[in-house]
């Protein structure tokens, strides 16, 4: 008995040390909410999760660098000719997708081909919608040589549109757009290896024939924790090694992990956007009295000082206060009284006011709830729903909400997403499917958006948008609360994790591991 339970013991012993070594093997990193798809060039739906993963595995023609400028990736050098309509890219050299096979030009048309055939979430971004009809940005795509790509576009003004659509499209070797969904191929940094649809896993190996250097980690582990208490536990025994934007850990959280004497809390400043959204079609949120009421009865200094513990930069704008184009317009600082005033205004008869939001979010259900708590202070009828995220995705584009908040990650560090936010041409329909989720339309503002995306003048382009922002600002569509730190909890074997602005996963593949 006694030798059977020695046995037992050692085994148990082997069993857990195997299964660490095999942990230690990967960085395991969370991500807090799931994606619905691998294949973001073709897919059909917009998902900011899915981007963090494409992230690791593809490169694109363009990035943006922390100054939210447009520069090379997969593209060397960018050439624009003399009256604004054609763009040159020259290819990086010594570039090989995962197959093993070189990049070329024939690979970036193929991705174009490839993504205006699929009529997806990002094909639509290149096109214009006149008269109800899509009508294309770019009119020619040429090849002249392996290492050449040439872009011309209607008009001197989509220039910028273009290079700012390049940014989200992963270049894929020729001939295997089928192969995306379940086997994505691209030229980052890290290689696929396997993902587990049902536990919503992905593994990724290093790319040792990565162009910009091989990564320093040589396995990577992206796993999806929705659950709060899942992911803390996870990090407190070991299970996740970074959990970078935490979306599902509270601040208190983030605040009691650092004192783990093994993790380690890093907070980065950080670009993008959270936001109230409202449906403007939807009564009584169509009155833009009651939108504005809202805006003045929400206490934000507090919400950030006191339940995010200064893990937050109130917002005065959609674009981040980097950007070139930054402007305030109207700016609406805690006010009750003003709120009851123009609640009285607006004939407010205690309407029901249903606000959606994700559930499982840990930091949203608490803000969201002192947010419901505030308005119901000023005689708002708000009342809470959680919905799951493909679901909230789903009814948002399809404007089956009144009120809802949300991130914006990326798309509005450039002020050419005022276009797709808020012009009518960008209402949700059959034909359109971003991103004018709040249903707003405004003939002013969109004449002002068109002629700001038209001006080759920067510094009178920056005038429209100062214009764009006032009406914006003032009738209120959305409502930018704050821009949320880049915060990230990692292990302290985990080491050099640096999260630029914009919040992307640019950082793994410099991250170090002591052993």
């Amino acid at each position: 008995m006694r030798q059977a339970l020695l046995f037992l013991s050692i085994f148990s012993f082997i069993f857990t040390a195997s299964c660490r070594e095999k942990n230690n093997e990967f960085v395991t990193i969370a991500l807090s909410e799931k994606f619905s798809t691998l294949n973001t060039l073709t897919s059909t739906a917009s998902d900011a999760v899915a981007e963090r993963v494409r992230n690791l595995i593809f490169n694109t023609l363009v990035k943006k660098n922390e100054n939210f400028d447009y520069v090379g990736e997969l593209a060397k050098e960018i050439k624009v000719s003399g009256d604004g309509k054609v763009v040159t890219f020259i290819l990086q050299d010594n570039v090989k997708f995962h197959n093993g096979k070189d990049f070329t030009s024939a690979d970036v048309k193929y991705t174009f081909d490839e993504l205006f055939k699929s009529n997806g979430y990002k094909a639509n971004a290149f096109y214009d919608t006149v008269d109800g009809q899509k009508v294309k940005h770019i009119t020619s795509l040429e090849t002249p040589d392996p290492k050449t790509v040439v872009i011309t576009v209607s008009r001197p003004a989509l220039k910028n549109q273009l290079l700012s659509n390049l940014v989200a499209i992963p270049i894929i070797p020729a001939g295997t757009v089928e192969n995306q969904e379940n086997q994505p191929i691209g030229s980052g940094a890290f290689k696929f290896t396997s993902f587990d649809k049902a536990q919503n896993i992905v593994e990724l190996e290093a790319n040792p024939n990565y162009w910009e250097g091989a990564p320093k980690v040589q396995k990577i582990r992206v796993k999806t924790v929705p659950d709060a208490n899942s992911l803390q536990a996870e990090l407190q025994s070991g299970g996740v090694d970074i959990a970078p934007l935490p979306t599902n850990l509270s601040p208190d959280t983030l605040k009691s992990l650092e004192q783990n004497p093994k993790l380690k809390v890093e907070q980065f400043k950080g670009s993008n956007i959270q936001y109230l959204g409202f449906n403007t079609q939807s009564p009584p949120l169509n009155n833009p009295k009651i939108r504005q009421a809202i805006a003045y009865a929400i206490n934000r200094d507090e919400i950030v000082s006191k339940l995010f513990f200064g893990q937050a930069t109130i917002a005065y704008s959609i674009l981040p206060e980097g950007s070139w184009a930054y402007s305030t317009g109207t700016k609406y600082n805690y006010d009750p009284a003003k709120a009851k005033q123009l609640l009285q205004e607006a004939g407010y008869k205690n309407e029901p006011i249903v606000f959606k939001f994700t559930a499982g979010q840990a930091a949203i259900s608490q803000y969201a709830q002192v947010i419901q708590s505030a308005l119901t202070a000023v005689g708002l009828n708000v009342q809470i729903e959680t919905v799951e995220g493909n679901v909230m995705r789903s009814q948002l584009m399809q404007g089956q909400f009144q009120m809802n908040t949300g991130i914006w990650i990326g798309g509005n560090q450039d002020p050419i997403f005022y276009k797709d936010l808020f012009t009518t041409a960008k209402i949700p329909s059959d034909k359109v499917a971003c991103c004018n989720r709040s249903r707003y339309s405004n003939p002013e503002l969109d004449k002002i958006l068109d002629q700001a995306i038209s001006e080759i003048d920067k510094n009178k382009a920056k005038d429209l948008y100062v214009k764009a922002q006032e009406i914006v600002s003032n009738e209120l569509p959305l409502f930018p609360l704050w821009y949320p730190a880049n915060m990230v909890v990692y292990n302290s074997r985990v080491g050099n994790i640096k999260i630029s602005p914009s919040g992307d996963w640019s950082f793994v593949k410099d991250i170090t591991v002591s052993k």
